[in-house]
């Protein structure tokens, strides 16, 4: 079979999967769309291997990795679904309470790549919860087309207040400090923003390529952001002069960064989209960043 490189692949298929990613078009549309592009040695069959993630390879930090203590957790959302649950991960030999990072998936459940981003929290030295938005529903159900499918079935603020339960869980946890950070994903890029707004004890938040709240909602910010996105991500972009102008107006602590010629989902090692100085030096000053706002 011929390996495809990412070179020779047109941008128009990855914006195409941006678009399928997201919901903008269905499955079918997406596959007879993707077919232009099946010329030159490449088939469709091929075409399809290559941009759908891969999780089973990718996989940076085991979930039984010994280093860490992981477990599934079941906590309260009495503003949301009711309960909920998510990924608990920190250090097995820590000894004194450790600062805290809620990790938000995209718009598909708690799949393997945002557990396994939840464990690279631990890893670097925090405890992390990474819930499961799809919980209520039976949780991720195995694919990304199925959770995609499931999470549009449930209303998004109250999923937000989900994850304002989940900030709320592990700022209360015995292992956690009371100093939590937030980070997210696309949808949890929105989450991630959308969290900064409604919780004033929030201390960090790092929203990558995520929607913007709205101008008014801004004053309310209290935490610092990180914020991170993809220079070809014209999408999520769009909203960005806006949220910067009323980020200004109002004195809002942030820094930004925007990865040239980088699409959205760059920091997401299962697909092609995958950029990996990008991923590398983003999550760096992720970490970073939150070592030093959660004291």
């Amino acid at each position: 079979m011929k390996e495809i490189k990412k070179e020779d692949i047109s941008q128009e298929v990855f914006d195409l999967y941006d678009q399928y990613a997201h919901n903008l078009i269905g499955r079918r549309e997406f596959v007879d769309k993707l077919s232009v592009y099946a010329v030159g040695g490449l088939t469709l069959p091929m075409l399809l291997d290559y941009i759908m993630p891969n999780y089973l390879e990718k996989v940076q930090v085991p979930p039984d990795d010994p280093g860490l203590k992981t477990e599934t957790v079941v906590y309260s959302s009495p503003n949301g679904a009711g309960e909920m649950n998510g990924q608990l991960s920190r250090p097995a030999d820590h000894e004194n309470p450790l600062p805290g990072i809620i990790v938000v998936h995209e718009n598909r459940g708690l799949n393997p790549h945002i557990a396994d981003v939840g464990r690279r929290a631990a890893s670097a030295g925090f405890i992390s919860l990474a819930p499961d938005a799809l919980y209520p529903l039976g949780g991720y159900p195995g694919t990304d087309d199925e959770g995609r499918t499931l999470q549009q079935k449930r209303d998004r603020n109250e999923m937000l207040e989900d994850f304002i339960a989940a900030f709320n869980y592990l700022h209360d946890h015995p292992e956690c400090d009371g100093n939590v950070g937030a980070v997210g994903f696309c949808f949890g890029g929105w989450i991630v923003n959308m969290m900064a707004v409604r919780i004033p004890e929030l201390k960090a938040a790092v929203p990558f390529y995520g929607g913007q709240p709205a101008a008014e909602d801004v004053p309310a910010i209290q935490a610092p952001l990180l914020l991170q996105y993809a220079g070809l991500d014209e999408r999520v972009n769009a909203g960005w002069p806006a949220y910067e102008a009323a980020l200004k107006a109002n004195g809002k602590e942030y820094q930004v960064y925007i990865y040239p010629d980088t699409n959205h989902g760059f920091h997401n090692d299962t697909t092609p989209r995958y950029d990996e100085a990008a991923a590398k030096l983003a999550w760096e000053r992720t970490i970073a960043f939150f070592k030093e706002k959660l004291k």
